[in-house]
């Protein structure tokens, strides 16, 4: 069964930058994406869009609040995807989410499209 694991999380001040990373166990397939949910919001429904990158092509997707600032990239075996987070805001602070889905790249921004998920990674951003 497919897995996925996050990493590179941590505290960083305001306009910092963090690279977060996610391997996908086995062969991949998938469109990947992050989500991200802020404190105090733990319910699914509430795990926020960030970006999605497609398999095979690679088309990238940005939620508005993070456009300009991230870059989601997947390496050469397409089974590791990366976030480039820069310029990052205090409301970037969230547990980060790596997703995996495979079929039609449709739906990227719900949450509930994926059925592949990890088990999250702390961002905390200071001010």
């Amino acid at each position: 069964q497919v897995q996925v694991g996050e990493s590179g999380g941590g505290l960083v001040q305001a306009g910092g930058s963090l690279r977060l990373s996610c391997e996908l166990s086995g062969r991949s397939r998938h469109n990947m994406a992050w989500f991200r949910q802020a404190p105090g919001k733990e319910r699914d429904n509430e795990r926020e869009f960030v970006a999605a990158i497609t398999w095979g092509v690679g088309i990238r997707y940005y939620a508005d609040s993070v456009k300009g600032r991230f870059t989601i990239s997947r390496g050469s075996a397409w089974n590791t995807m990366y976030l480039q987070m820069n310029s990052l805001k205090p409301e970037d602070t969230a547990v980060y989410y790596c997703a995996a889905k495979l079929g039609a790249p449709q739906d990227l921004e719900l949450s509930n499209s994926y059925d592949v998920w990890g088990q999250g990674t702390q961002v905390i951003v200071s001010s």
